[in-house]
């Protein structure tokens, strides 16, 4: 299991914006892809969206064109703008190196007024 470090979540009013970011040890090689989801109360953890190593992406349809994943060598990011009540959940990175899957800690985030 490889170690990852995420950060950014917290509480923000509709309509705001965050930026999550995950780092992967730097001695981490062959990240194939990196990916962030979600977890919402009494909902199966879900796919937010996820960027490989040839730098396309792919996005739940609930955020397309609002949320935007990018990454620097070993560390992705999720800029999340407009964010509505139904983007609360905890979400967690994913990192795919080698066939073998590694999962972060998790970081909430709270979208309320």
């Amino acid at each position: 299991q490889v170690q990852l470090v995420e950060s950014g979540g917290g509480l923000v009013q509709p309509g705001g914006s965050l930026r999550l970011s995950c780092a992967a040890p730097g001695s981490l090689f062959s990240i194939s892809a990196m990916g962030w989801y979600r977890q919402a109360p009494g909902n199966e953890r879900e796919l937010v969206a996820r960027i490989y190593s040839d730098g396309s992406a792919n996005y739940i349809d609930s955020v397309k064109g609002r949320f935007t994943i990018s990454r620097d060598r070993n560390t992705a990011y999720l800029q999340m703008n407009s964010l509505k009540p139904e983007d609360t959940a905890v979400y967690y990175c994913h990192v795919v190196s080698r066939g073998f899957g590694s999962w972060g800690q998790g970081t909430q985030v709270t979208v309320s007024s």
